[in-house]
């Protein structure tokens, strides 16, 4: 399989990205003994290149940490200039959402959260049932319009509490279960 791996780290004064760098390395180390692996930085690109890395891409894997509730404002930025008419999307279509050009592709969005997994999927607690996923919808959905689809239910791996409480080694168990999927 060919699989692109992003790197969406953008530097932010309250985080060293230690842990979302180890998890991109991880991802690239194990999965490129069965599959074709290419990365990308969303902080430096040539767009032509990125472009073409999608096009090749069977599977995109986006390791990210979430600042604010939302992707990094690199990344975004990076999805709003690669993401190109006419070849990712266009406007012929019958219903709105249904022109993306990457159809058959498949996102993966891995995340690192300093909220606790606790947050989520409870309507007493801060994000009131809602999950993982329906914070990052407004992502999700970019993907989707382009035509990629989840690679799972939600398209979401979500590392939690990595600032208060850090459990590194279960996030690399949690990330290993993933690659095994990904290589079975």
């Amino acid at each position: 399989m060919n699989i692109l791996v992003i790197n969406g780290f953008e530097e932010h004064h309250d985080a060293n990205g230690q842990l979302n760098h180890r998890l991109f390395t991880e991802y690239v180390r194990q999965l490129k003994t069965q599959h074709n692996i290419r990365v990308s930085f969303a902080t430096e690109y040539q767009r032509a290149d990125e472009i073409n890395k999608w096009l090749w891409a069977d599977l995109i894997i986006i390791q990210c940490p979430i600042y604010w509730f939302n992707v990094p404002g690199k990344l975004k930025s990076y999805f709003d200039d690669v993401f190109a008419y006419g070849i990712f999307y266009g406007l012929d279509y019958t219903k709105y959402g249904q022109a993306g050009r990457l159809i058959g592709k498949k996102f993966m969005l891995s995340t690192t959260w300093n909220a606790p997994e606790s947050a989520f999927n409870d309507n007493n607690e801060f994000f009131n049932g809602m999950r993982v996923a329906d914070i990052l919808m407004p992502t999700i959905k970019a993907l989707e319009f382009v035509g990629v689809a989840p690679w799972s239910r939600d398209g979401v791996i979500a590392y939690h509490d990595v600032i208060h409480n850090p459990q590194f080694e279960l996030y690399l168990s949690q990330q290993a279960q993933f690659i095994d999927e990904v290589n079975a």
